[in-house]
C-alpha cells in the first residue's frame, strides 16, 4: 500500500492551464457527466448548471433555478461549449476525452476536437436532474472559500466516525 492510500487526504491533481474562474467558476468530472456552473453572459446575478453525459453526450442546461437555457435548442448552447473549454484547461484534453468517452480519430485532442466530435452525433438533450446538487456543491465550495486558513480540522470534512478500541 502507498503512502498515499494510508493517508486521511486526497491528492490533488494541478490544473493542466491556469484557468479563469470568472466565466466557469466550477467544473467536475463527476457521476458519469462533465458537469459544472457557468455564468450568464448578459446578467451578472444568473448562472447556468450544464453537464454532458459520458457515452451519450446527453446535455442539459438550465439556470440556478431550473428555467431552461435558451440557447440549447437540439445542439449545445454556448455555456456547455464554455463548460467543455474550461474542463480541458482544467483536467487536459486526453483525461477529458477519455472520461466522456469520445474517440479522436486525427491528432491529438482538444476541446474544439472533442466539442466538434459530440456536436456531429447530435447529442440529445437530457434532464435537468443533476442541476440542483451540482448547484450545491458549488456553494459549498464556495464557503470553504470564506474560511480562513488553517491547519485546524473543519467538523464538516471529518468523513469518518471516530473509532473505539476493542477490549
Amino acid at each position: 500500500m502507498s503512502d498515499w492510500e494510508r493517508s486521511s487526504t486526497a491528492r490533488v491533481t494541478a490544473p493542466a492551464r491556469p484557468r479563469k474562474l470568472a466565466k466557469v467558476p466550477f467544473v467536475e468530472l463527476a457521476d458519469g457527466r462533465l458537469q459544472g456552473v457557468v455564468s450568464s453572459g448578459s446578467d451578472i446575478e444568473r448562472v447556468y448548471v450544464s453537464s454532458v453525459v459520458a457515452g451519450t453526450y446527453a446535455f442539459a442546461c438550465s439556470t440556478n433555478n431550473n428555467r431552461p437555457c435558451g440557447g440549447a435548442r437540439g445542439s449545445f448552447c454556448n455555456h456547455v461549449r464554455a463548460l467543455i473549454n474550461e474542463a480541458v484547461l482544467q483536467y487536459g484534453a486526453e483525461r477529458v476525452a477519455r472520461y466522456l468517452r469520445v474517440e479522436i480519430v486525427d491528432g491529438e485532442p482538444s476541446a474544439l476536437t472533442i466539442t466538434t466530435d459530440m456536436s456531429n452525433r447530435r447529442p440529445p438533450q437530457g434532464d435537468t436532474k443533476a442541476a440542483a446538487p451540482v448547484f450545491s456543491r458549488f456553494l459549498r465550495h464556495l464557503a470553504y472559500l470564506e474560511l480562513a486558513p488553517t491547519t485546524a480540522p473543519l467538523p464538516e470534512m471529518q468523513w469518518f466516525p471516530p473509532t473505539r478500541a476493542v477490549a
